[in-house]
């Protein structure tokens, strides 16, 4: 069925509070439900928040907690979210931080013990909103083999990047760098559908097109080792430089109950004006390069915000009830 996307902020919103969330807090996390599914992001939508009010309930996450904003050094600013959500931990700091990159020219955000934060491009592009290039990483719970192997280290660990533009992003892309998200594989086998060669090896370390197979194995990175290396990159940033847990050390996104995620979220924050004043006529140079070519495009060019969306009635049904 149709359901604005405003409905689906004020129902996600109203779970939330049905389920322990603070008012403040459930409203980030709200935010983030329906910006991802304007965006066509299912996967980081209405597809999560069953996951949040399950854990909201069992005390896997915080759903009041007030997160601590300190800042450490000039160009460093830190957001303990204290086992909480991350969005909310993030809205915190995001002043202190553009404050900080402004002063500096660069500065660092690291928001540390959070829950996951699902969308990693959903912050960026409120970085490149103050007019900053935002960069982010965070990690997951393990789900992909090194190149060769079989026995899951890393999570997806997506990137994200947003350069501003006049009235929109520039630039704008968020991706795993696994070979593909790890609810795609859940969604083909709720489906009964095959995945393509080349997303996952099986218990063995063997390519397969068995989701089921899949996620008794392990993903593979995009890319093999160069996709592999951007994974351990954003597995040291995210983990490493914010006191967060490794991949290794968390339990599935999903489960119902246990420790909490505790993991980390990293972003550099730029101002594309510090060292001179061509940033723009270079980024020119290439999109012009780019839309010579009929069917190129800048990543993040075309996207398209829906103010209203396809929700499969099974799913708006559940978000219903746990809204009442």
């Amino acid at each position: 069925m149709k359901i604005t996307v405003t409905e689906i902020e004020a129902q996600s919103h109203a779970a939330l509070l049905a389920h322990g969330a603070g008012e403040m807090q459930a409203s980030e996390v709200a935010k983030a439900v329906a910006r991802a599914e304007a965006l066509g992001n299912v996967i980081c939508g209405l597809y999560y928040l069953d996951s949040y009010c399950t854990q909201l309930a069992s005390g896997r996450v915080n759903g009041t907690v007030t997160p601590q904003v300190t800042r450490p050094r000039p160009s460093a600013v830190l957001a303990d979210a204290k086992f909480g959500f991350a969005q909310p931990a993030f809205t915190a700091a995001l002043p202190e931080a553009v404050a900080a990159a402004l002063e500096n020219g660069v500065a660092t955000l690291a928001v540390a013990h959070a829950h996951t934060c699902t969308s990693l491009g959903f912050f960026t592009e409120q970085i490149a909103a103050a007019g900053l290039i935002g960069i982010g990483f965070t990690n997951a719970s393990p789900v992909v083999a090194p190149p060769g192997g079989n026995k899951r280290v890393i999570g997806t660990n997506p990137i994200a990047m947003t350069v501003p533009g006049e009235d929109t992003p520039a630039l704008h892309f968020d991706f795993s760098t696994s070979a593909v998200a790890l609810g795609k594989i859940t969604m083909a086998k709720a489906a009964g559908e095959r995945i393509p060669l080349g997303w996952a090896v099986d218990e063995d370390g063997k390519p397969t097109t068995d989701p089921e197979a899949a996620l008794k194995g392990a993903l593979v990175s995009a890319g093999g080792y160069k996709g592999w290396g951007f994974g351990l990159m954003a597995e040291l940033l995210a983990a490493g430089m914010t006191g967060s847990v490794n991949s290794l050390d968390v339990a599935g996104l999903k489960l119902a109950d246990g420790k909490p995620h505790d993991l980390g979220q990293f972003y550099i924050l730029m101002d594309p004006g510090t060292y001179h004043a061509d940033f723009g006529n270079r980024f020119a140079r290439i999109a012009e390069a780019v839309a010579a070519q009929e069917g190129a495009r800048i990543p993040g060019a075309d996207r398209h915000v829906m103010t209203e969306v396809d929700v499969p009635d099974a799913l708006w049904a559940l978000v219903q009830k746990l809204a009442a």
